[in-house]
């Protein structure tokens, strides 16, 4: 599993995970998009943002592997802002390449490409 040096292990103050320390040994989690529903409470959206913000000060516009990003957090971008990038795509591979699709991440969360967050 690649661990990303100099990713935020989670938003600071909260218990909002963004890494994960090591491999699960019982399987690797599976990335599923997941719907953001509009009553989400707003240190929810605000996780939402810190970590698309992290994903593009690491990342910019390049595939990046998963690695030991966290899958639950993945989830609430994947299918929308972060993309697979590999086709076939393997949710359940810490190897599995992903993408920000940079368009629909600005408009979802503007905040976090003007430096402001992180």
């Amino acid at each position: 599993m690649i661990k990303h040096r100099g990713f935020p292990s989670r938003l600071p103050g909260t218990d909002f995970q963004f890494t994960i320390r090591r491999a699960n040994p019982k399987g690797v989690t599976a990335i599923v998009p997941r719907e953001r529903f509009r009553d989400r409470r707003p240190p929810d959206k605000r996780a939402d943002a810190w970590f698309m913000a992290a994903l593009w000060a690491h990342f910019g516009p390049e595939p990046f592997a998963r690695g030991n990003l966290d899958a639950g957090r993945l989830s609430w971008l994947f299918g929308r802002e972060v993309l697979p990038y590999d086709d076939p795509f393997d949710p359940e591979s810490y190897d599995a390449l992903l993408v920000i699709d940079e368009d629909v991440a600005r408009r979802s969360f503007p905040d976090a490409f003007d430096g402001s967050l992180i």
